[in-house]
């Protein structure tokens, strides 16, 4: 399961790591800003600083969610495991300065979610992240439905988030910007783990 556990791990921060690009991407500098000496060399280090805090943002709830998959997997009470993420999620939001009631139930939404998803996947044999979902979810349309629940999920926390924080166009676009990366790298994992199966 360990090895499962590290795919699923590796496969979930490479994709994080896509996202953050594919969004700082859609927001380029001007061509002007490239023109002053070193700022071409202190904007690649200003993103990959970037990339990184995006990525580790990221995997947080999905790694709570994972462990707690294979801890439930292993015998661990599922109740009990999921309450014990609560506190975690909690001090994780204030962290960001997110934190309220809302948008920790809309968290929590999620990570439910991903549990039974990352369940499934440790669940099954596969040599590859791709032939986990594969085996996992059987076909297309299922890891296509799983995926949809999925984007309701987290439409809903960043709706809960806009909420907290007011209508800040600037969180809006940015989070618009980071839904619609994840729509188009999803499209084409999904185009990548069932084209194999032809």
């Amino acid at each position: 399961m360990n090895n499962k556990y590290d795919m699923i791990l590796a496969a979930e921060e490479a994709f994080a790591r896509q996202v953050a690009l594919g969004v700082i991407v859609t927001m380029p500098q001007s061509a002007f800003h490239y023109m002053i000496p070193f700022m071409f060399i202190f904007d690649f280090l200003k993103r990959s600083v970037t990339v990184r805090h995006y990525t580790k943002h990221f995997l947080v709830p999905r790694r709570l969610a994972l462990d707690a998959a294979k801890y439930i997997l292993e015998g661990y009470d599922r109740t009990k495991r999921l309450s014990e993420i609560e506190p975690q999620i909690k001090a994780w939001l204030n962290g960001l300065k997110l934190y309220s009631p809302a948008v920790q139930e809309k968290q929590m939404d999620v990570i439910h979610l991903l549990v039974e998803h990352y369940m499934k996947l440790l669940r099954v044999n596969g040599d590859t992240y791709n032939a986990l979902i594969r085996n996992g979810y059987d076909n297309r349309q299922n890891y296509e439905a799983h995926l949809s629940q999925l984007t309701a999920q987290e439409e809903g926390l960043d709706r809960a988030i806009l909420e907290e924080l007011g209508q800040n166009e600037k969180l809006r676009q940015k989070l618009r910007a980071e839904r619609e990366q994840v729509k188009r790298l999803s499209g084409k994992r999904i185009d990548q783990i069932f084209q194999e199966m032809i």
